[in-house]
């Protein structure tokens, strides 16, 4: 068994999909229609027969509480490994990305939290060594 499939819940399909690729670099993977919205991924370039992020629509009402909670308390919905989370950050901020967490160390991880633009916050890690 492996993982094929994770999601993260969106506000609008359209501009996570921008976000997603055209902000953080992955690839466009699947794209049909699936009743009013989309089964919409997108894959990391470095390994684009992967797992898929699915960009699944929060319409029901328990997603749409269950992300405003996250975003309360601060809690990343989920994390992104990176080589270096200084470069990524800076990177991102070029683009315009908004840092709730700027990066700092914890154990063996390097640790910093993003805005994803569509109702998430997004952790960025990047191991020691």
């Amino acid at each position: 068994m492996r993982i094929n499939v994770t999601s993260v819940y969106v506000d609008d399909q359209a501009k996570a999909l921008r976000f997603y690729t055209d902000v953080l670099g992955f690839l466009p993977k699947t794209d049909v229609p699936a009743g009013g919205a989309r089964w919409l991924t997108v894959v990391s370039p470095d390994d684009p027969d992967g797992v898929e992020l699915l960009l699944e629509p929060d319409g029901h009402p328990a997603s749409k509480v269950y992300k405003e909670a996250l975003v309360a308390d601060g809690i990343p919905f989920t994390q992104f490994a990176v080589t270096d989370v200084d470069a990524e950050v800076a990177r991102l901020k070029d683009l315009g990305v908004r840092f709730t967490q700027e990066p700092f160390t914890a154990g063996p991880v390097t640790v910093a939290v993003l805005d994803d633009t569509c109702g998430n916050l997004i952790q960025l890690v990047q191991m020691a060594g």
